[in-house]
């Protein structure tokens, strides 16, 4: 009997809930896709030697190029183990942060800057 009452006040909230859900989403979604065009999400043109390291790519985002930087370091395993904020550079990197040996992690959204052709 408590099983029914309950159905007969909350059973109809269901749908209701549902259908909240629903507008929820289509609202998140319309908001992600408006600004994935700007600023550092945005896609650029990038120079040769980033597309290179990038798999032949002619465009990217920073935010793509320095996920694929953090990749490529976390894989071949090029942190300074003494110093957790020092890269080593391998020739990969060394054609994308100006033939440098040691980069520190904070440089290397500078050194990237260099590689987005930048749009007048």
């Amino acid at each position: 009997m408590a099983s029914s009452r309950w159905r007969a006040v909350f059973g109809g909230t269901t749908t209701l809930m549902s259908a909240a859900k629903e507008k929820a989403k289509t609202t998140t979604t319309t908001t992600t896709k408006a600004r994935s065009n700007i600023g550092i999400q945005k896609v650029l043109q990038i120079s040769p030697q980033l597309g290179k390291f990038l798999d032949g790519a002619t465009e990217s985002s920073r935010t793509h190029a320095v996920k694929k930087v953090w990749e490529h370091i976390k894989l071949h395993h090029l942190q300074n183990p003494a110093n957790r904020k020092e890269i080593i550079c391998d020739e990969k990197l060394k054609s994308i942060f100006d033939g440098k040996e040691k980069v520190q992690f904070q440089e290397i959204a500078k050194f990237l800057s260099n590689h987005f052709v930048k749009s007048s």
